[in-house]
């Protein structure tokens, strides 16, 4: 008989409590976990996009300072092998994620 004597005002409030945890349980906790993993992703991105450079930096000043040949008018090939170079990484960075891609 108590449970049908309770009033409209504890009913509210118990819609209000399970809809609350409700909500919780199926947006902010899934939210919380994609909030890490972006957060891992982007410093993932950025750490390779910086070992990019390096390489491609790296690639330019070993034509430089190992060989004779690119000295003078042809002083620019390094620079070309270094273009090369970003584009090989970016090329295969997008097959990557192409083929990624198929798997699923």
């Amino acid at each position: 008989m108590s449970d049908q004597h309770r009033g409209i005002r504890t009913d509210v409030q118990e819609l209000l409590a399970t809809l609350r945890a409700y909500v919780m349980q199926e947006t902010v906790r899934p939210l919380q976990g994609l909030g890490r993993y972006i957060i891992f992703g982007v410093l993932g991105s950025i750490c390779f996009s910086i070992g990019a450079v390096f390489l491609t930096l790296a690639a330019v000043r070993s034509l430089q300072e190992l060989t004779t040949v690119f000295e003078g008018t042809w002083s620019f090939v390094p620079y070309l092998a270094g273009i090369a170079t970003a584009l090989c990484i970016f090329s295969l960075v997008l097959l990557t994620i192409k083929r990624d891609g198929r798997r699923r």
